[in-house]
């Protein structure tokens, strides 16, 4: 049997560096020309949606089941984008960095599993302008450009499903652990110019996550979840349809069903990323909408128009 689903965090990347403060206007465009010429787009290009996904198990990266089929259908469906921004439950650091290498490695950040899946590469460009101009967005925030991470299982795990080719750059924003989830909210939507350049801005984790209470017995059975883990799902779902995201931002105080599905938050986090985006004339719809294991849940959000 597999090791019971050991995931690794982000390390600490030290001391961060300082963004730089006052940036000129004029800095500012040549940035943003810079960044549409790289990435061949324009000020009317088509608003990208904005993806959240739940990863799951990081065997998701190789089998066949009803969770990949459903990354790949979603892939299908909306606008290919000219990049990807990912923000990923497991690149947790003190400050806020964003990948800047040309070539980002593929990180196995997991243990106790199949050689096959530690054979995996995912050999995607990086894009040190997509980079450039996230850091330039969110100039208010201390924003460090990495040059070391990589991509980690919870960003590749799921875009070798949308993008199998491996042929869309893919940057990597990091989670501030000492970010309350209002602040990554408020981060989120300065990244909101990026969608009309052909980003597809991408939040990976999980809604319902506690690998504390797993039901290791039940490991292959689709749709199984605890009361309290199916009492969260459906709340949350809701909240989501309804566009509630102060309820959501406010997790803590949902009651004891919320508590027992984010122990820890960095699962959760990610799904700030896509609310934070939605426009008043988009909409919120759920897809790989099940249970696993008693205690996750891999349902998916996908934000675009009405």
């Amino acid at each position: 049997m597999l090791q019971p689903w050991k995931y690794l965090r982000g390390v600490d990347r030290g001391q961060f560096l300082l963004s730089l403060a006052g940036l000129h206007t004029a800095g500012a465009a040549m940035r943003m020309n810079a960044l549409e010429g790289l990435l061949g787009v324009t000020r009317s290009s088509e608003r990208m949606p904005v993806l959240f996904l739940g990863h799951g198990n990081p065997m998701n990266a190789i089998e066949e089941n009803t969770f990949t089929a459903g990354f790949r259908a979603m892939a299908r469906e909306i606008p290919r984008p000219q990049a990807i921004l990912c923000v990923s439950a497991h690149w947790e650091t003190r400050g806020t960095w964003v990948t800047a290498m040309e070539r980002p490695r593929t990180i196995h950040d997991f243990s106790g599993f199949p050689k096959a899946l530690y054979e995996v590469q995912y050999p995607a460009p990086g894009s040190p302008a997509l980079a450039a101009e996230t850091k330039d967005l969110l100039s208010d925030t201390s924003v460090g450009l990495d040059q070391r991470w990589g991509l980690d299982h919870g960003a590749w795990s799921v875009v070798k499903h949308l993008y199998p080719e491996a042929d869309v750059p893919v940057v990597q924003l990091s989670l501030d652990r000492d970010m309350s989830a209002e602040q990554h909210y408020a981060l989120a939507r300065r990244l909101a110019p990026l969608r009309d350049k052909g980003v597809l801005v991408l939040g990976s984790g999980n809604l319902v996550h506690n690998l504390r209470l797993v039901a290791w017995d039940r490991l292959e059975e689709t749709g199984y979840a605890y009361d309290w883990a199916q009492e969260a799902r459906e709340r949350m779902n809701t909240l989501i349809l309804k566009g509630d995201h102060r309820a959501l931002i406010d997790h803590r105080a949902q009651g004891p069903a919320f508590q027992l599905a984010i122990p820890t938050p960095e699962h959760y986090l990610p799904l700030m990323y896509a609310l934070a985006l939605k426009r008043n004339d988009e909409h919120a719809a759920l897809f790989n909408d099940q249970a696993v294991a008693g205690s996750i849940t891999m349902t998916s959000v996908v934000i675009r128009d009405a």
